[in-house]
């Protein structure tokens, strides 16, 4: 196939109580990607600030950090061509607002700190986020069945 990509996605404290973890799940799976890696968990304090570290001097950023140990969340990877800027476009603009109609946000969400899911915002970043919430180990490498109908290249 043409050059992978993985791309880490979240789904949010109040996407989980929300009952939304499926209907996420179910659009990244339509659109073709893979999912490689999942948990369901309660995030650390010291996991969630080096994970949003970009933002430690923002006003906002202690009660992010609190927001997101509210409750679980369901940190995943997934696989598949340009799924950094694809996966972008499925979630929306960070502000459910601003989200163009068809996103998650634009359909799911009202307000920029409820806004259900967290996704990389680049390659590196992936990278990144990736390595901190998995180890290698727990990303898995399989071919799906589907690819060939997926991508033209395979």
């Amino acid at each position: 196939m043409a050059h992978r990509e993985r791309t880490f996605i979240m789904i949010k404290p109040d996407g989980v109580q929300r009952g939304l973890i499926g209907k996420i799940i179910q659009r990244f799976e339509e659109k073709g990607f893979k999912l490689v890696a999942m948990k369901f968990m309660q995030a650390s304090e010291e996991l969630l600030q080096k994970h949003y570290a970009d933002l430690a001097g923002r006003p906002f950023f202690s009660g992010l950090v609190k927001y997101m140990q509210l409750g679980p969340v369901v940190p995943m990877v997934w696989e598949g061509l340009n799924i950094v800027k694809t996966g972008r476009d499925i979630i929306g603009a960070t502000n459910p607002m601003d989200s163009a109609p068809g996103t998650l946000r634009a359909d799911l969400c009202v307000q920029v700190g409820r806004n259900i899911i967290h996704g990389s915002d680049s390659v590196p970043s992936a990278e990144k986020e990736i390595s901190l919430w998995f180890t290698p180990d727990e990303i898995a490498n399989y071919s799906l069945a589907l690819d060939s109908w997926i991508y033209e290249d395979n």
